[in-house]
């Protein structure tokens, strides 16, 4: 039975790459039965009597998948963040890094527009601050190239998501990598201080000798599947120190001989990431129960 991944899906169709072959596809009805969707990523057997009429018959064992984007097999997110239009927020960063690090997915934080920053002093002090904490950051420029073969070193031989709030620059920066693609990108609205939706469906993108999914734009993320219980996990800095907390499970809000709460107070802890922390921890409190 051959077999390939799925690059693209669109209208009730899956486009499987074989080898160099892309055969559109059908899903059976054995899929909706069970209420399972195919995704973008996933390794699929599949039937063809040509490249038009394929079927897919099933789905591999997925290491990882996003719901939004709804993308599979995932090796790397680059979270895209402008340093300006729009205004580069560490809020925003570590709720994506949060929903990444859930996942068990490599982050690597990737800043456009770099040309256009008006605060370089206080956009490198952040920068300093994630590498500290052992997070890739990647500075690039669609305008002047900058570092973009640094970028492309990162995306060789991966299947990656590129994800970020809306007109951040996403497609500017591969267009800028495979200048063939020809991205439709849009300006930012000026009414709203975020880009319109340029991207409509998640489709993985052959780019730097690996794959990369440009997905739709969004400027918020949910929670959802994440517990209190797990939030200390996600931040890395604090992960580290947990084991050095005076009680086990401690959630480092209230409890006392806290290591987590006294790094904050030495300031070896960014005190804007545990501010974070407490507000995703009360969202979550917050959340309505599913029945």
């Amino acid at each position: 039975m051959p077999e390939g991944k799925i690059i693209k899906a669109l209208s009730g169709f899956y486009y499987v790459l074989d080898g160099e072959n892309i055969i559109q596809c059908r899903g059976r009805g054995v899929f909706r039965k069970r209420n399972i969707t195919p995704l973008v990523g996933d390794y699929v057997e599949y039937e063809a009597e040509n490249d038009k009429e394929g079927y897919v018959l099933s789905i591999g064992e997925r290491k990882n998948d996003l719901v939004r984007p709804p993308v599979a097999n995932i090796d790397q997110a680059v979270l895209v963040f402008s340093a300006m239009e729009p205004a580069f927020s560490t809020m925003l960063l570590d709720r994506f890094l949060v929903l990444i690090e859930s996942k068990h997915i490599e982050p690597v934080i990737c800043l456009t527009k770099m040309d256009l920053a008006d605060d370089l002093k206080k956009l490198n002090a952040f920068i300093a601050d994630y590498r500290k904490i052992g997070y890739t950051v990647v500075e690039t420029s669609s305008e002047t190239m900058a570092g973009l073969n640094s970028l492309e070193d990162y995306l060789t031989g991966k299947t990656s998501v590129f994800a970020g709030q809306s007109g951040v620059g996403k497609s500017s920066l591969l267009n800028a990598i495979r200048p063939d693609l020809a991205l439709k990108t849009d300006e930012i609205s000026s009414s709203l201080g975020r880009g319109k939706h340029t991207t409509r469906h998640v489709e993985l993108i052959p780019a730097a000798g690996g794959l990369v999914a440009d997905t739709p734009g969004f400027s918020s993320l949910e929670f959802d599947g994440i517990d209190v219980e797990d939030v200390s996990s996600c931040f890395p800095e604090m992960a580290e120190l947990s084991s050095s907390c005076k009680f086990r499970g401690c959630i480092h809000i209230n409890e006392p001989k806290c290591a987590v709460k006294q790094a904050v107070e030495k300031e070896e802890i960014p005190s804007y990431r545990y501010d974070h922390y407490l507000q995703f921890i009360e969202e979550i409190k917050e959340r309505k129960p599913r029945y």
